[in-house]
């Protein structure tokens, strides 16, 4: 039996049987699928031979939705979502092909964007893990790609990670005590920020800056911790696209927006922009839940 037959929902690159199952790689994806098992990200230059062009027509058009033109003035919460759903160059990059070829091979299962996030200057966030935010069933077939649209230095807010710390644990509301019934609505994204900041300090784990040039992109983990570091010089912007991928055969979910302990996981109804928009239905073994629903009434 081949060991990805053993474990099929669990990602090659964070398999116990990654060391045999990485021969079975193309050896290009290799070294990138080894970073990302052992650091839970890795840096490439991005497979686009029109990427200069495609961002500057991106930062052009998008600057003129936000409405300024001096970094300064612009506020923290800038950000425009799911640009591909008009803007061609946006879409082009969150469904390279030879991103998503990449990303189905170390995943071990069909990759797709689901949603992106284009930002101006940096965000300044708190480390945070995505997978509270954007998760699957089986659990971490999710990952983000974040990609330079221009340098960026130390002044301009770059992005920060911790190693390795995409194998600690999936953490949800359960294991920090909320009650989405009986705590205030934003009790829970509390707790996790101050959970994040605890936990590297408690392992001895500093963090990484990603002094990124145009081009270079960042794959990471869906566990990996991350964030933007602060804005030493206000008057610089850190133009940047971030794609969020799911993996076809999941069911998708919200953590924040469970209740483990009351039986109630929301089911996300994702968006495919590589189909223009359609739904991407959740599946388990084949089947989509409404038609295992009706197999096991049927039983």
């Amino acid at each position: 039996m081949l060991t990805r037959d053993l474990l099929p929902g669990v990602p090659l690159i964070e398999s116990p049987f990654f060391s045999q199952d990485i021969s079975s790689l193309p050896e290009a994806y290799q070294p990138i699928a080894q970073q990302l098992h052992d650091q839970g990200f890795a840096v490439i230059d991005f497979p686009d031979a029109q990427f200069d062009e495609r961002a500057e027509a991106i930062k052009s058009r998008l600057a003129a939705r936000f409405g300024w033109s001096d970094p300064a003035a612009c506020p923290m919460s800038a950000r425009i979502q799911d640009a591909w759903e008009f803007d061609r160059d946006v879409r082009d990059i969150a469904c390279n092909s030879a991103i998503l070829d990449l990303l189905s091979a170390l995943y071990g299962k069909t990759a797709f964007p689901f949603q992106t996030l284009n930002f101006p200057i940096g965000t300044q966030q708190p480390a945070h893990s995505d997978h509270i935010h954007f998760s699957a069933i089986p659990e971490r077939f999710m990952c983000g790609v974040w990609v330079a649209l221009e340098d960026v230095d130390a002044d301009a807010g770059p992005l920060y990670y911790y190693p390795g710390s995409h194998v600690w644990p999936s953490y949800g509301n359960e294991h920090i005590g909320v009650s989405l019934a009986e705590d205030p609505p934003d009790a829970a994204v509390v707790k996790f920020v101050h959970l994040h900041d605890a936990l590297p300090k408690a392992l001895g784990v500093e963090r990484q800056t990603f002094l990124a040039r145009k081009g270079q992109a960042l794959i990471w983990a869906s566990n990996l911790l991350h964030g933007g570091a602060p804005r030493v010089d206000a008057a610089r912007s850190r133009w940047s696209q971030v794609t969020h991928y799911f993996f076809e055969g999941c069911r998708y979910t919200t953590p924040l927006k469970n209740d483990a302990m009351a039986g109630k996981t929301l089911t996300r109804q994702v968006k495919d922009a590589r189909k223009e928009g359609r739904l991407s239905g959740a599946v388990h073994n084949g089947q989509t839940l409404m038609q295992r629903a009706a197999a096991l009434f049927r039983d």
